[in-house]
């Protein structure tokens, strides 16, 4: 197996790169950064500008799989430019993968694996959604990863096998989401968003890194939600990083229209509800190493009060 990975030097591709070459599989990865380019007998950089659709055809070479991480991030104040830049990153990346696999042998490729988000599904507090849910989000957000699979779907006349895993909130050390929750409450202002009610489906970064290894060496098709098998309320989130951080919470809740004022429309992504299963994936046979938020808080704090969450928050809650 030889891996082609784009996105590979960000916080997803860095785990998906190391547990590869742990397994002992090469990775191929495009950049747009020419003076960054390494080569070395495990991890080969290629250069490409989706924006100007221009990529260098040698990334395919001995190539049997490819795992499409690129796109801008959209924590970010969604101007109108910003905001086409999320849209555009995802779109013309996959566009130029498209018209560049259409002048290769691809007989060798035998899966495509792309991100996509949860952002697809509405905003609700009691539903909870399998990859089989029909409506969209009506937010910025719902139409992106719309269009977004629009074009992972368009790949599937090479005959590979194509996939989308629905990535939900992604918890690492490293970057993402964790350090971003903990720094207030590390600085004594730590607060809830709204009242805290809104579902987060969250992840362990070394389980998604690891989901995407699962589908690729089992050849899976279709969309699964990356997501652990326990999400848990934003209120429950918030305390519980303070609570395995050992710092008070004691300010009061803030406002949605606070945060709109600050943040403008990216606001909707502190308080949108999402409350999305796992179970899929799953009864493919993979497993979790992290399935509830206090096993990862434990391994990236090296806590030891997991004992007094666990039996509120068990694993097969969310998988019926």
């Amino acid at each position: 197996m030889k891996l082609l990975i784009t996105g590979a030097t960000g916080l997803i591709g860095r785990t998906i790169v190391e547990l590869a070459n742990q397994q002992g599989i090469a990775v191929n990865y495009l950049t747009t950064k020419e003076d960054k380019i390494i080569s070395n007998e495990n991890f080969q950089g290629y250069y490409w500008n989706p924006q100007k659709n221009e990529i260098d055809l040698n990334c395919f070479e001995g190539i049997t799989a490819i795992i499409n991480l690129a796109g801008s991030t959209i924590v970010k104040r969604w101007t109108a430019e910003y905001k086409n830049e999320i849209l555009y990153s995802r779109i013309n990346s996959l566009k130029t993968l498209n018209q560049a696999l259409g002048k290769i042998d691809t007989k060798n490729i035998t899966s495509f694996v792309s991100a996509s988000a949860i952002g697809i599904y509405p905003n609700s507090k009691v539903n909870l959604y399998s990859e089989d849910e029909q409506e969209v989000d009506k937010s910025f957000i719902g139409e992106v990863v719309q269009k977004w699979e629009d074009e992972i779907n368009a790949l599937g006349h090479f005959g590979f096998l194509v996939t989308k895993i629905r990535i939900g909130l992604v918890l690492s050390k490293d970057g993402g989401a964790l350090p971003e929750l903990t720094k207030p409450i590390k600085s004594y202002v730590g607060a809830t968003f709204g009242k805290g009610k809104q579902w987060q489906s969250w992840i362990h970064i070394s389980d998604l890194g690891k989901m995407f290894l699962f589908i690729v060496k089992n050849g899976l098709s279709g969309t699964y939600n990356g997501v652990s098998p326990n999400p848990i309320t934003h209120k429950k989130m918030v305390n519980e990083i303070a609570k395995v951080l050992n710092m008070p919470l004691f300010l009061p809740n803030i406002p949605r229209f606070l945060m709109s004022l600050v943040l403008g429309e990216m606001s909707y992504l502190f308080y949108v509800s999402q409350r999305v299963s796992s179970k899929k994936i799953a009864e493919e046979g993979f497993a979790f190493e992290y399935p509830n938020i206090a096993n990862a808080l434990q391994q990236f704090y090296n806590s030891d009060y997991v004992d007094d969450f666990q039996d509120d928050y068990k694993t097969e809650d969310f998988l019926s």
